[in-house]
């Protein structure tokens, strides 16, 4: 008998956090007082009046603790709706254009095995948040890379796609504002030619917009649904993980497309049963409710990344200044760029106990890069940045 994995698990590259769990438990063993920078996972609570709506309902509404519904309960999409016509002036209708997910991860992978068949091509930013690639693995379909450089402002050249490729091609990737480059998107004239190019060969273009809300010196990320004719082409992910400081609570939607969703809604509703009702109710008081612990939280990551790059600069570090997400996307010094980026990121916490994520974790085109996550307490970024310039002269010694 043949006992070994799939061909799908077989093809999958070692899960980028995966590793830095293994560098951290290293550490810790060597008793190493660790700087966790590695993982987007907000340090920052949730906010009490949603931690206050979900401990009420599970205490006094034993109905919510019943299988709910696949696609989400009316109340929690017309939330949706209701935030999405608020924030962007995007009109949904939440009875066909608004699902609920188990975080935003679980449905793009979904998605794609909801739309790929074998011989599709989908089209992947390098580099990528690792589920827009090993999604495609899992989904038994092909990737074709869309190198995101410095010198093009981290946007994919859609001008580059061979026509072999663009003949096979079903899905079209996008993720701004941009984990892990932290690119944001400033000339909107971008999302109207990706609209055009996917009516023009026939994609589906899947956004991602985890970050939409986590955003800096004034700048306010667009929804790429506001966009005239981007809901024939698309649909949209939003997540309550990083809006809302909900990671662990597994909440997120997808919006967008009604035919696009219809499929997704089908294949979920084959695999899982949607997010438990407690769930979804307490993400509707997050969405309904002011919204000024964003506000609250984004200043708090202003704090973090205006003190942390100011230290980085200083020594020498080389690195676009973030105007949205909570990391930085730092090149690696060039006294140890011959290195690598995972043999750095092993070095770095090995002598300091800096936990980063290797830029080759998020694909190729992200080697020679690593990326910080602004998730630790302020105080703890004085203690990284005194590490981080021992680090620098012990290594001009060697």
């Amino acid at each position: 008998m043949n006992m070994n994995p799939s061909d799908k698990i077989k093809n999958l590259p070692p899960y980028l956090f995966k590793a830095i769990d293994v560098l951290k438990k290293r550490a810790f063993e060597k008793k190493l007082d660790v700087i966790d920078l590695g993982m987007g996972n907000p340090d920052l609570p949730t906010p009490e009046h949603i931690v206050g709506r979900l401990c009420d309902t599970v205490l006094h509404h034993p109905r919510t603790h019943r299988y709910p519904q696949a696609k989400g309960m009316p109340k929690f999409r017309k939330a949706v709706a209701n935030w999405y016509k608020k924030r962007f002036d995007v009109p949904l209708d939440p009875e066909s254009e608004v699902m609920a997910l188990i975080g935003s991860k679980e449905g793009i992978a979904h998605m794609y095995m909801a739309w790929l068949n074998p011989e599709d091509v989908a089209l992947i930013p390098s580099p990528c948040y690792p589920v827009h690639y090993n999604g495609v693995i899992l989904a038994g379909a092909q990737v074709h890379t869309m190198p995101l450089l410095r010198e093009n402002n981290f946007l994919p050249d859609l001008g580059a796609i061979p026509d072999k490729v663009l003949k096979r091609a079903k899905l079209l990737v996008l993720n701004y504002p941009n984990n892990p480059t932290t690119a944001v998107v400033e000339d909107f004239s971008f999302y109207k030619d990706v609209i055009a190019f996917a009516k023009k060969h026939g994609l589906i273009v899947v956004h991602d917009a985890a970050y939409s809300e986590i955003t800096f010196d004034g700048y306010r990320a667009p929804s790429f649904l506001q966009f005239p004719g981007a809901g024939e082409v698309g649909v949209e992910f939003h997540s309550f993980s990083k809006t809302y400081n909900m990671a662990g609570w597994r909440v997120g939607w997808a919006c967008g497309n009604s035919e696009y969703l219809g499929a997704l809604e089908k294949f979920k509703s084959y695999l899982d049963y949607g997010v438990p009702t407690f769930l979804q109710l307490a993400g509707t008081v997050a969405l309904e409710s002011p919204q000024e612990c964003i506000a609250e939280a984004v200043k708090e990551y202003a704090r973090r990344r205006d003190y942390f790059t100011k230290g980085l600069q200083k020594l020498g570090w080389d690195f676009v200044m973030p105007k949205a997400t909570m990391y930085v996307w730092a090149k690696i010094p060039e006294q140890f760029a011959s290195l690598g980026s995972l043999p750095f990121a092993e070095l770095l916490i090995d002598k300091t106990g800096i936990a980063c994520a290797p830029g080759i974790g998020f694909g190729n085109y992200g080697e020679g890069y690593v990326r910080f996550a602004l998730v630790t307490h302020y105080n703890r970024f004085h203690d990284a940045l005194l590490r981080l310039k021992k680090f620098h002269q012990e290594g001009k010694r060697s």
